[in-house]
């Protein structure tokens, strides 16, 4: 038996690592125990091992029927087959059309000039908003799930908001996030905007719309001090070592400070590989990239 991480997560208290486990073969093991989550403090010292090697995590809770090997870089850890099923079942996918399960429109901002639309399951909460990494976010809408797409829908072709923000940009820009006010403000432009698409045609009758009420998560994310943004792991190899102490989590992704700087680890690299405990001071000896210049930001908060 061994335990195969299964992501971050995002409750309202705060981040945890989900961990699943295993069997001889791979296979998931059912029943109570058969589960479990780490909680994460900032603060807190983390080290781990990858080892063998990455295999396909399935699909909607079942096995890969072929064990496929997988690519260390996919932060899908899926095989092109469990990708195909994995995907025709989600709501991103259009084709759950009669889920009748209420549904929510959110704007959400991950930095400047960075403000997109979507849509989430109202049982939810705002999970998907912390999974996503959203900086501050403000709920626009609520009502059936054709309301709300056709609302994110009619955002795109009116005022040109996108429903997509390339991951490498949020990352990006922790370090220079500006004030309080100025993060607010631009969600409240565009939620002006959207708002006054409901007085013209196109807005779905059966989409009631939602106060403006921001939500910042910069607290939550431990985003409301001093961050760097030094280096991302691009990848785990076997017998590659990833340690540090926590300083920052936002998304899928963890800040660790080590020896040489700030890390940034996207947990979704993790998930497939047979991970074992390791020194959190052995620091990181698993593929990295720039992508902050070592920027620091400067505490405008």
């Amino acid at each position: 038996m061994s335990w195969h991480c299964t992501g971050l997560r995002w409750p309202p208290e705060g981040p945890v690592l989900g961990w699943q486990k295993d069997g001889a073969k791979g296979r998931a093991v059912g029943g109570a125990g058969s589960t479990r989550v780490s909680v994460l403090a900032y603060g807190k010292e983390l080290g781990f091992r990858a080892g063998g090697e990455r295999h396909c995590v399935g699909a909607r809770g079942n096995v890969c029927p072929l064990g496929a090997v997988v690519s260390g870089r996919s932060t899908g850890a899926r095989c092109p087959e469990c990708a195909r099923l994995d995907r025709a079942h989600s709501v991103a996918a259009d084709t759950i059309a009669d889920d009748p399960r209420t549904y929510r429109v959110y704007l959400a901002w991950f930095g400047p000039g960075m403000v997109k639309v979507g849509i989430t399951a109202e049982e939810r909460g705002a999970a998907r908003l912390r999974e996503q990494g959203a900086v501050v976010f403000s709920w626009l809408g609520r009502g059936p799930l054709m309301a709300a797409r056709r609302t994110e829908e009619l955002l795109r072709a009116a005022l040109g908001v996108p429903d997509r923000i390339p991951y490498a940009r949020k990352r990006a820009v922790r370090a220079v996030l500006p004030g309080a006010a100025e993060r607010v403000a631009e969600v409240e432009e565009l939620y002006g905007r959207a708002a006054a698409l409901e007085r013209g045609a196109g807005w779905p009758q059966s989409l009631e719309r939602l106060p403006f009420d921001p939500v910042d998560h910069t607290g939550v994310f431990g985003l409301d001090g001093p961050v760097e943004v030094g280096r991302a792991v691009t990848e785990l190899v076997d017998g590659g070592v990833v340690g540090g102490r926590l300083v920052a989590a936002a998304g899928p992704d963890l800040h660790l400070a080590t020896a040489d700087g700030v890390v940034v680890l996207d947990t979704r690299l993790m998930t497939g590989w047979e991970l074992v405990g390791a020194d959190a001071r052995s620091g990181v000896t698993v593929p990295v990239v720039d992508i902050g210049g070592g920027g620091v930001q400067d505490g405008l908060f």
